[in-house]
């Protein structure tokens, strides 16, 4: 089961191997729900981790856990190694690290606002054209007056402020709308109250803890907790886009190789393009075309090839399809497209046998070392040799206990960004207002309003609503009924 070749399935006289040097041609797994795919999922993982090569993977169902153990005996097993004639087959179990958005299980995941960008912010966002170019202002005039946007109470800052000076700021950014500032803010306030929070902000991870490989060489098995964040779909689906543009734009070109830097499975792929504008589309795909020199394997795991943009669908070369149902015109139509992206083979019908798959049964169409794809062939997956089904919460917290990141990224850094400096800014001017507070009244009239008490009034304002509980709250922070 090595040879610089990944066994996925077959019978003693016809077996389909993945090809190494072709796996980051990128791949998908597609069939419809209770077929296996979980399972091929996993025995991809275990041959890329044999094979030295490190996987991020994420875990809808909670059941890819079962790769920290080695598998239990059992008959069927015995079965279908003896029916696929494996050579080598032996339980074992796979170097794993956990990983979790909320930090339960696994370790915390966090981006900073500066590194996710107003473009990938914008589409989780759902805002208009007019709402995206206010908020790609923000990051500019960030930027510009050197202040680092690091979590939400950053963004919520700059916003405030832009509304605050809009005057001041609309001959160089351009128009601002009160109304698109204050819608931004709504939404911000809406992920926070989700959770998002806990996502946005230090410490960042670092990609470099995602393509470690044993002292043995055997490629670590990075497992994304996603049983609580598949609920939040539009953050899942930025999260790991994300991750792969963070991946393009910071590794170095790789060109050919005999294997890949890293592999990256995306489960329900579905939920990248679902109501996704055009301008996110064409990044994906471009992502997707150009990852694979830096020596990054993409593979997709969804229902129907169809969940596919034929733009992306077109750049995957290793294909598992696993049984469709047939059901309704729109069932019927999904199978025919399915069987036609494989290339045919004279001893069956594609379409046919793609209704007729059972459990553990798949068509596989691989590509070979020139770059063309094999002709399909209906095999037998192999069983895996970890355990199948989810770790129990003291197996979990074991291998959690022994993972080389223990503690590196379980307490949040709030080092100094746009929300202090504007905090500090806020508390200097009321300082100033205060001292002049002290000073004799003018001997007649009432005076008018000092600019210095009402630049503080709007500096306060600027730290924000419900971010703002620290320091003096400003007429916009009881608008939104912030909790103090």
């Amino acid at each position: 089961m090595s040879d610089h070749r990944i066994l996925l399935g077959g019978y003693p006289d016809c077996q389909v191997s993945l090809n190494l040097p072709m796996a980051n041609r990128h791949g998908l797994i597609a069939g419809a729900t209770g077929t296996g795919k979980t399972v091929t999922l996993q025995i991809l993982a275990e041959g890329f981790s044999r094979e030295g090569v490190p996987v991020f993977m994420a875990d809808i169902k909670g059941d890819l856990s079962g790769l920290a153990q080695p598998g239990k005996p059992h008959p069927k097993v015995d079965e279908r190694i003896a029916t696929i004639g494996v050579q080598g087959y032996r339980s074992r179990a796979f170097p794993c690290v956990f990983w979790d958005v909320y930090g339960e299980q696994g370790h915390a995941v966090r981006a900073t606002i500066s590194d996710f960008g107003p473009l990938l912010l914008a589409n989780f966002l759902e805002l208009n054209e007019t709402q995206t170019g206010v908020l790609h202002a923000a990051f500019k005039i960030a930027d510009d007056q050197g202040m680092l946007l690091l979590d939400l109470k950053d963004l919520q800052a700059m916003l405030n402020l832009m509304k605050d000076q809009r005057a001041d700021l609309e001959g160089e950014y351009g128009a601002m709308s009160g109304s698109s500032v204050a819608a931004i803010q709504r939404r911000l306030m809406m992920l926070e109250q989700q959770g998002a929070d806990q996502f946005f902000g230090e410490p960042a991870l670092n990609l470099q803890h995602l393509m470690q490989t044993t002292l043995d060489g055997a490629g670590v098995v990075n497992i994304f907790d996603a049983t609580k964040l598949i609920h939040q779909p539009r953050l899942y689906a930025i999260f790991l886009l994300w991750l792969i543009s963070e991946l393009f734009e910071n590794l170095p070109e790789q060109g050919d190789s005999d294997k890949p830097k890293l592999v990256f499975f995306f489960d329900e792929a579905h939920l990248l393009f679902n109501g996704a504008p055009k301008i996110l589309v064409e990044k994906i795909e471009q992502v997707v075309r150009l990852i694979r020199s830096k020596g990054v394997g993409i593979y997709f795991i969804t229902q129907s090839p169809s969940d596919v943009p034929d733009s992306v669908l077109g750049q995957l070369g290793n294909r598992v399809q696993h049984a469709l149902r047939a059901f309704t015109p729109k069932d019927q139509k999904a199978v025919k497209t399915a069987a036609q992206t494989f290339r045919a083979n004279p001893a069956f019908s594609t379409e046919e046998a793609i209704t007729n798959l059972g459990t553990g049964e798949a068509l596989v169409s691989v590509l070979n070392h020139d770059g063309s794809p094999t002709p399909v062939e209906r095999v037998l997956i192999v069983p895996p040799e970890s355990c199948i089904g989810p770790l129990t919460v003291e197996e979990r917290a074991a291998v959690m206990a022994r993972s080389p990141y223990q503690g590196l990224y379980a307490q949040v850094i709030d080092r100094e960004s746009a929300y202090e400096i504007l905090k500090a800014r806020a508390a200097k001017q009321q300082a100033v207002v205060e001292n002049k507070k002290a000073e004799p009244p003018a001997p007649k009239g009432r005076p008018r309003q000092s600019t210095i008490e009402a630049m503080t009034k709007s500096a306060a304002r600027t730290i924000g609503s419900s971010l703002g509980r620290q320091i003096v709250r400003g007429i916009l922070g009881s608008l939104f009924g912030g909790k103090r």
